[in-house]
């Protein structure tokens, strides 16, 4: 257990100006996705500031820990993150899921969480590669 907690001290002491922009960009991200899935009626956070809890304080420290993996691991263990993260916000009500959504449609009302979860496991390599793109952008230059 201590080698866990050095390695992810170690993970998640970032250049402060590299997790703004984590910050900024999940939080924009979150409020889009969230903005998105209200206007196709597919799923919605219960509340707007849900997005600071998922995107920012759940996502962003996972994202951090898992941005040196490859590909493969950082959507493996986003899934299981993800999929924790899916089946609690249902489970609580903390997420709302429009009857008969179009993913409903498509894998069935059984399959939706599962979906979900498989689609935003995908969040954690892109993000970690989107972000690093624009801090290389913003910050890395001569």
């Amino acid at each position: 257990m201590n080698e866990f907690i050095f390695w992810a001290r170690e993970q998640l002491r970032v250049d402060k100006k590299l997790l703004l922009l984590y910050c900024i960009v999940y939080f924009l991200w979150g409020m889009g996705m969230d903005w998105f899935g209200t206007q196709v009626e597919i799923a919605r956070f219960t509340h707007w500031w849900q997005v600071l809890t998922v995107y920012v304080l759940y996502m962003v420290p996972i994202s951090l820990l898992l941005r040196k993996l490859p590909f493969h691991a950082q959507y493996a263990y986003g899934l299981i993150a993800m999929g924790l993260l899916e089946f609690g916000g249902y489970a609580l009500g903390s997420s709302y899921a429009y009857p008969d959504n179009v993913l409903d449609q498509f894998f069935n009302i059984r399959n939706f969480s599962l979906a979900m979860a498989l689609f935003f496991a995908l969040y954690f390599p892109l993000g970690n590669w989107g972000v690093g793109k624009l801090y290389g952008f913003l910050f890395k230059r001569a």
